[in-house]
C-alpha cells in the first residue's frame, strides 16, 4: 500500500508527489498523457517560448536601428520558433521525470479508475493508498455555436499548428487571448479579438488593459470590447463569423477561429461516483482536504485560482497535511502575470475594486525610469496601493518590461504586511527597473523625488 497515490502529473500533482517524498512517504503518481500537464505541454510552457521568439523580433524590428543595430531584412522561420518550443517541453518533462527518479516517486502510465477512497484501478492493476490526491486539472472550455462547428480551435490548438494561419479571430480578451494575440500579431499574422466585458484583461485595472490593446492595436490587431461573436460559419479556406458590437453587428472573415475564454476542471465520473463534494470544481477545505477523510484535490480540478503557480503551492500545503503537519492556504498575495506587451503583473486588490477613501494609491510612470529609457521603453507604469491608516501595501500593479519579474517584491509585501514606509527605505539599486516600483511607494508615502 502506498501512503500516497496521487493522479495527475501537473504542476500540483508532480510538486506534492515530491514534497511527500521528501518526508519519506511511498508515493505513485499515475498520469495517462504526459507529465507536466497543461502548464508544461499546452500552456505556460510553449506559450512563453513562442512569445520569446516573437518578443525578440519586434524588438529587433520595433528599436533595432535607434539602438544602432542595423539588420535588414528581418523576418522568421515558424518551423524554427515551432522547434525551439518543442524542445522546451520536451526538457521540461524530462526535467520532471529526473525529479521523480531522484526523490523515489513511482511514474504509473495510463488512466486511473478511482474505486473507492482508498483504491485505483489502473488498466487490470489495483493500486491502494491511505490518502488519495486529485490533481486532474482542466480542459479548454468550449461552447455554442463553437462546439458545433468543426475545425474551432482552442488554446491546445495552437501549439499543435505546424503553420501559421494567414488570420485569426480569438473569442476572449482574457489572459490567454491576449498572450496568443501577441504571439500572432508579433509576426504580422491579422487578430481580431472579442472580448464580452468592458475591457481585455477584464480582471485587471482598466489602465493596465489600455496600453496593452494600444500595442496590440499598434500591430494591427482588431479589438472588439464589450461584444460577442454570435455565429460561426464555415466557408472556403476559414470561418466567416458575426460579431455583435456596441456599434452594430460586423461580419469578419479569418482563416482560423480560436476560443480562449477560459478552462474547465476536468472531473470524471468515477470521481463523481464516490461522493467527492463538488462546487464547479471539487470542494475543498483551507488543508486541500476534500469533505472525503482521505482524499485531497489541488489546482484546476478544484475550479477557484486556475494558475500553475496556486496549483504548486496547494500541492505543498496538501503533502504538508497528509504528512501530519497542518498547514492551510493563504490566498492573500497570489501574483498574476500576462507575458503581454506591456508584460501585466499584480497582486492583492486592485483599484478598480477598493473604496478610494480608505486607501492611497499612487501610480508612476515607466517612463520616469533611467533604465527604461535606456531600453526605449516608455509604455507602463508601477502602480501600489496602500491602506490610508496604516500604510500597509494592499495590492500593486506593474505594466512593463520584465513586470513579471518586478511583482515579487510587491508580493512579499503582501504577504508579510509591510508598510510602504518599510519599502522606501530599502535601497533599490541604480539604474534598474524596479526603481519605478520606488517611485510610486515613495508617492504613496509622500511625493516621488524623481517626478
Amino acid at each position: 500500500m502506498y501512503d500516497a497515490l496521487i493522479i495527475g502529473a501537473g504542476p500540483g500533482g508532480y510538486v506534492a508527489a515530491i514534497k511527500l517524498a521528501q518526508h519519506g512517504k511511498r508515493v505513485a503518481v499515475v498520469e495517462k498523457s504526459f507529465v507536466g500537464g497543461t502548464c508544461t505541454n499546452w500552456g505556460c510552457i510553449p506559450t512563453k517560448a513562442l512569445l520569446t521568439s516573437a518578443h525578440l523580433l519586434r524588438s529587433i524590428v520595433e528599436k533595432g536601428a535607434e539602438l544602432g543595430v542595423l539588420a535588414e531584412n528581418v523576418s522568421f522561420d515558424f518551423s524554427k520558433i515551432r522547434s525551439h518550443m518543442n524542445k522546451v517541453v520536451v526538457a521540461s518533462r524530462r526535467g520532471i521525470e529526473y525529479l521523480f527518479k531522484k526523490n523515489g516517486v513511482e511514474l504509473i502510465n495510463g488512466e486511473a479508475i478511482v474505486e473507492s477512497p482508498n483504491s485505483v484501478r489502473v488498466q487490470d492493476k489495483k493500486l491502494e493508498a491511505k490518502h488519495l490526491l486529485i490533481a486532474t486539472g482542466s480542459v479548454p472550455t468550449l461552447f455554442p455555436p463553437f462546439n458545433e462547428v468543426p475545425g474551432i480551435w482552442t488554446s491546445d490548438d495552437v501549439f499543435r499548428m505546424e503553420r501559421l494561419p494567414e488570420s485569426v479571430l480569438i473569442v476572449g480578451g482574457g489572459v490567454i487571448g491576449v498572450e496568443l494575440a501577441t504571439f500572432f500579431s508579433s509576426l504580422n499574422v491579422k487578430v481580431i479579438v472579442v472580448e464580452l466585458l468592458d475591457h481585455i484583461l477584464p480582471n485587471e485595472d482598466a489602465d493596465a488593459a489600455q496600453l496593452v490593446a494600444k500595442t496590440l492595436k499598434k500591430r494591427g490587431a482588431e479589438i472588439y470590447e464589450s461584444s460577442k461573436v454570435t455565429s460561426v460559419q464555415p466557408i472556403e479556406n476559414g470561418y466567416s463569423s458575426i460579431i455583435e458590437t456596441k456599434e452594430g453587428q460586423l461580419e469578419k472573415t479569418t482563416e482560423k477561429v480560436i476560443v480562449a475564454v477560459g478552462r474547465k476542471p476536468k472531473i470524471s465520473d468515477d470521481l463523481k461516483s464516490i461522493g467527492l463534494a463538488i462546487e464547479r470544481g471539487i470542494k475543498t477545505d483551507e488543508t486541500m482536504l476534500t469533505n472525503l477523510p482521505n482524499i485531497y484535490a489541488v489546482g484546476d480540478v478544484r475550479g477557484q485560482i486556475m494558475l500553475a503557480h496556486v496549483a504548486m503551492y496547494e500541492a505543498v500545503v496538501a503533502a504538508e497535511n497528509i504528512c501530519g503537519k497542518p498547514t492551510k492556504m493563504d490566498y492573500s498575495a497570489v501574483p498574476s502575470v500576462i507575458f503581454s506587451e506591456p508584460e501585466v503583473a499584480s497582486v492583492g486588490v486592485k483599484e478598480k475594486d477598493v473604496d478610494p477613501s480608505t486607501v492611497k494609491v499612487f501610480s508612476y510612470p515607466l517612463m520616469a525610469n533611467g533604465r527604461a529609457r535606456t531600453m526605449l521603453e516608455k509604455e507602463g507604469f508601477a502602480k501600489f496601493i496602500a491602506d490610508a491608516k496604516t500604510g500597509k501595501i494592499l495590492g500593486a500593479t506593474i505594466v512593463g518590461p520584465y513586470a513579471t519579474e518586478l511583482i515579487m517584491e510587491a508580493t512579499i509585501a503582501v504577504r508579510n504586511g509591510l508598510t510602504a514606509e518599510q519599502l522606501e527605505r530599502t535601497i533599490h539599486p541604480h539604474p534598474t527597473l524596479s526603481e519605478t516600483l520606488l517611485g510610486a511607494i515613495e508617492g504613496v508615502v509622500d511625493r516621488p523625488i524623481h517626478l
